[in-house]
């Protein structure tokens, strides 16, 4: 029994410097690590699922994955991404696109906020806007009612 545990390490050993002598040629190195080097740094995983950040794809997104940022003039529907160098209004019934404003809507822009949307064209959802930015009566529009009423 002893003597068969022998002959086998033996034969393992005499099977390994057979091979690793037959694979060495003249010029070439081989190494063989065993265990933990302690001379080269520990390497760490590190999942990156996107460059900014955020939540999971089936959560809420809070404003992470908005793509454009967009001005928003309340008194008169108007939507600015300067990005783009583009405003959204309306003309009549319908959403027009342009690089700049016609002159009524220019004069009376009124007050903005900024809205971020992950959405080319934010006119999709000016019925949420209108209802979370409502229209501020200016100082002429005032002045109208207090006249007609006089």
């Amino acid at each position: 029994m002893m003597k068969s545990k022998s002959i086998l390490k033996s034969l393992l050993l005499f099977t390994l410097i057979v091979f690793f002598t037959s694979n060495l040629h003249a010029d070439s190195s081989f190494t063989f690590k065993w265990g933990k080097d302690s001379s080269e740094p520990e390497q760490q995983q590190v999942k990156q699922d996107n460059k900014k950040g955020g939540p999971p794809a089936h959560a809420k997104a809070h404003g992470y994955r908005a793509k454009h940022q967009y001005r928003y003039y309340p008194d008169q529907k108007v939507y600015h991404d300067p990005d783009r160098g583009l405003y959204f209004y309306l003309k009549g019934d319908n959403w027009e696109v342009g690089a700049s404003l016609p002159s009524p809507l220019r004069s009376a822009l009124g007050e903005s906020v900024t809205i971020a949307l992950d959405a080319d064209n934010p006119s999709v959802h000016n019925a949420d806007h209108v209802k979370q930015y409502p229209p501020k009566k200016s100082n002429s529009t005032k002045k109208k009612k207090l006249a007609k009423k006089k």
